[in-house]
């Protein structure tokens, strides 16, 4: 089970503003004027990394995790799947087109559930994963 939660350091910048760095994702940096704005950043910061990583095809560190004096940042929604088939495809060695292959799709369906500027329906996803013998769940948790 892999999970999608990346561990945040937040600290004052010494200008009023909270700055935001992730350990494991060392070019993500961000702020916030307040905990609720640097938390909405830090989730947006967090998506715009592994978007940017996955769209260069390259490698997605591991969520370490979360120590004492760090905050869970969680993969946003809008990209979650995506990574999870992402990483998926990259652990089997499998290119774009033999997944579509095997789901009976060209290969630019494949390549757009991999695109993360682009709308694909979960089922899709879901679907490409069940056939890696995977699947995807959300888990609800208490916010602390």
């Amino acid at each position: 089970m892999r999970t999608f939660v990346y561990p945040a350091k937040f600290s004052n910048d010494g200008h009023g503003r909270i700055l935001v760095r992730f350990p494991d994702l060392k070019e993500a940096v961000t702020d916030g004027k307040d905990l609720a704005e640097a938390m909405e950043q830090a989730i947006d910061c967090v998506g715009s990394d592994l978007a940017h990583r996955m769209f260069h095809k390259e490698d997605i560190p591991a969520a370490s995790p979360v120590k004492r004096g760090h905050r869970g940042i969680p993969v946003p929604f809008w990209i979650a799947p995506k990574l999870a088939l992402y990483l998926a495809m990259r652990e089997r060695n499998l290119s774009n087109s033999e997944l579509a292959r095997r789901l009976g799709v060209t290969e630019t369906v494949v390549r757009r559930m991999l695109n993360p500027d682009h709308e694909t329906k979960a089922e899709k996803i879901q679907a490409a994963l069940a056939l890696l013998g995977q699947r995807l769940a959300v888990d609800v948790q208490d916010a602390a």
